[in-house]
This record gives structure tokens, C-alpha cells and sequence, in this order.
């Protein structure tokens, strides 16, 4: 019999009540009882990004939230700037090129976080920017920025600042209205404890007001038709009712436990499993390391790929490799949403054991004594 363990950060494990959710006989999207439920899922997802700005949903993935961003807030002939440092946020920079968006780009090496006095660099030798697109968690290389010094940065200019939270949201800090982050993206498949399938923005009056001002082609991810079906609880196009109804679940536990509760279990989590690789004997990657997701350096003598392969094959526990150039060179392991530190501990002696069986030199038992060690300061509110 297989028993079968998801580390990888999104898609996350499902909790027992959103999997009972998603088997709900399906509800009519135009109807009363649907708008009462979608209007109590913006709702938590104010209270998920604290914002009191409107929130908006597509049925689609986080780069759908991405996409919508660019092609509502810019034009053709605009300028925005792009701070680097993984693959996700060089998707930003080639999505500004899709829709013919001038980039500035801040480079980052991978593994680090941007120095917000680059940001500030930037947009003092560029004021006609538009727009600075950043990442609260980069997944590819789990390097957390400081969004809040980056915010500071740009709220006194004329720029909006876009931020990438669809890894980061409920695993790291983001104060939206506090900051001043004017569009904050996320998808549903992470800490949000759903499948794929959803994404949402919040969008402050800064933004609204570039986005009356864009001349993109856009249609489906057109946030005008999406504010006006706001203003009737509704959405312009049907929406993924069936992962809706699943959301108001999701939602439920996160609001019941408290966010600070959740950022903390989701800290403590993150502070386990550093601990655990480094007793190891293996490094971290990111010199900031993200509370969502922690990147490991794969050890010399060991092939990466081979390594995640072996720990799926041989113990049904799923990690996530690297990505890019980074493929083969790092592991990463996600400690978000509804994994829960037994399923950190089944990862570490999954990692422990298939290092030895790949001649690795290890000295079994250490990376878990050290997370457990961590794990014991962890509240019993929410945990599996």
C-alpha cells in the first residue's frame, strides 16, 4: 500500500474539509446562495492580504493574476521596472514584453534578496516608470524580499508597486494597506490549502486609476468588467464554483486560527526544517531564506535530480527539484498551508535515508532531533 507525502510548494496538501467541500454536488454561479458565498470569500481574502481594498478573482492560475496586472495597469510604450532574482520574476519581465512594456530591470543574483536601495536607485534614474513589479516569496530559489523596505521606496513616487505574493501569502508577512502595495497577487494552490485554480488580486485606488488609463488589449482578465460584476457580489465570466465553495472551507481554518497564528506555525515550520538539513550537514541556498519554502543546496557527489527521484520512488515523499539553471543544484522543501511538522520529519528521514543509499555521508537521526527540537515550541492550535 502507498502512502503518499506533498512537500512541494503548490500544488499544497488538501485539508480533510476542503477535500469534503470539492465533493459537494455543484451550485448554480448566477444564484443568490453563490453571490452570499462569494461575497464572504473576498471577504476573508481582505482579511488573508490585510487590505480593505477590493479584492478580485479569476478562475485561473496565479499567472493569470499576473497577466491581469500588466495588461490592466500599462501600455504599450510604458515603463516599468522588474526586480530579478528567480524564475518567477522573470516572468514578470516577460510579460511586460508580451505586451510591450519597456523594462528596466534590477539584477539579483540567485539566492539573494534585492537591496531596496537598488529600488530607489531605479526609479530616481527612471521617474517616468509606471509600475515596479516585485516577489514576496521567489518559490524558484526560496529567497524571501523585504517587501516593506521596497514599498517604502516606491510609495512617495508616482509608480505603483506590483507584488507577486502567490507563494509568499500566509507564509511571510504582507501588510498591504500598512505598506502601501498597491497590487498584492496569489493563487489558490499554496497556503490557501486548494487546487489550483483560483487567483486573486486586491488592487488599491493608485492602481484603479491606471488601469481606467491603459490602452492593452484585454479581455477575459479585464479588471473593469471584474469591478462593475463586484458591485452585484458576481464575477463578469463563471467562475470555478465547485473550488469556491472549497475556498469558503479553506478560509474558515485560516480565519479561526488567527493569521498571526498561521505566519507563526508557518515561521516555526520554516526555523524545523533549516535546522534539519543544516544538522544534515547540507547548506541553504538562499542567503534570506522565505518561510514558504526552503531551498538546499545538493551536496557534491550527489546528483540532484537523481535525489528527488529516489526520496519519490522509494518513500512517496514529493519534493520539489530546481528549476532553470538551478536544476539539478537544489531541492527545495515547502512548509506551508497544511503541511504539518510530522510530514516535515517524514521528509527529513526520507532525505536522510536516500542520501545514504546514494552514497552520501550522512549520520542518520540528526537532522531530525534537531527539527524536533524546534517542532516542540510549536502550538497544538492547527497542527495535524
Amino acid at each position: 500500500m502507498r502512502k503518499d507525502y506533498l512537500l512541494t510548494p503548490g500544488p499544497t496538501p488538501l485539508p480533510p474539509q476542503v477535500q469534503e467541500a470539492l465533493s459537494r454536488p455543484i451550485i448554480h454561479h448566477r444564484t443568490a446562495q453563490y453571490r452570499a458565498l462569494f461575497k464572504r470569500i473576498l471577504s476573508g481574502m481582505q482579511a488573508a492580504m490585510q487590505t480593505k481594498q477590493s479584492v478580485v478573482m479569476f478562475t485561473s492560475s496565479g499567472t493569470g493574476a499576473m497577466e491581469a496586472s500588466v495588461c490592466n495597469l500599462l501600455s504599450p510604450g510604458d515603463h516599468a521596472i522588474v526586480i530579478l532574482g528567480g524564475k518567477f520574476a522573470e516572468r514578470w519581465q516577460a510579460l511586460c514584453k508580451t505586451f510591450g512594456v519597456a523594462v528596466t530591470t534590477i539584477p539579483v543574483a540567485y539566492g539573494e534578496a534585492v537591496d531596496p536601495e537598488q529600488v530607489r536607485a531605479a526609479l530616481k534614474q527612471h521617474p517616468e516608470a509606471k509600475a515596479v513589479f516585485a516577489t514576496l516569496c521567489e518559490t524558484s530559489t526560496g529567497v524571501a524580499h523585504d517587501i516593506q523596505a521596497v514599498a517604502a521606496a516606491v510609495r512617495p513616487t508616482s509608480a505603483v508597486l506590483v507584488v507577486d505574493a502567490i507563494s509568499g501569502l500566509l507564509a511571510e508577512d504582507c501588510r498591504t494597506d500598512e505598506w502601501g502595495v498597491d497590487l498584492v497577487v496569489t493563487g489558490s494552490q499554496k497556503a490557501l490549502m486548494l487546487p489550483p485554480g483560483l487567483a486573486f488580486l486586491s488592487v488599491s485606488e493608485k492602481a484603479w486609476m491606471l488601469i481606467e488609463q491603459s490602452k492593452s488589449p484585454r479581455y477575459y482578465f479585464d479588471l473593469r468588467l471584474a469591478k462593475k460584476a463586484l458591485a452585484d457580489d458576481d464575477t463578469p465570466f463563471t467562475s470555478s464554483v465547485s473550488l469556491v465553495v472549497a475556498m469558503d472551507e479553506a478560509l474558515k481554518l485560516i480565519l479561526e486560527a488567527g493569521l498571526p497564528q498561521v505566519l507563526q506555525r508557518c515561521r516555526l515550520m520554516a526555523q524545523a526544517t533549516r535546522a534539519g538539513v543544516e544538522a544534515i550537514g547540507l547548506s541553504l541556498f538562499a542567503k534570506r531564506p522565505s518561510n514558504a519554502v526552503t531551498a538546499v543546496n545538493v551536496p557534491a557527489g550527489v546528483d540532484g535530480k537523481k535525489l528527488t527521484k529516489h526520496i519519490q520512488d522509494r518513500y512517496n515523499v514529493t519534493l520539489a527539484g530546481g528549476q532553470g539553471e538551478m536544476a539539478g543544484k537544489i531541492f527545495r522543501v515547502a512548509h506551508m498551508g497544511y503541511i504539518g511538522p510530522f510530514d516535515i520529519l517524514i521528509a527529513l528521514g526520507a532525505i536522510e535515508l536516500s542520501l545514504l543509499e546514494l552514497g552520501g555521508s550522512v549520520t542518520p537521526g540528526e537532522g531530525l532531533k534537531a527539527a524536533q527540537a524546534v517542532i516542540g515550541n510549536l502550538s497544538p492550535v492547527g497542527t495535524r
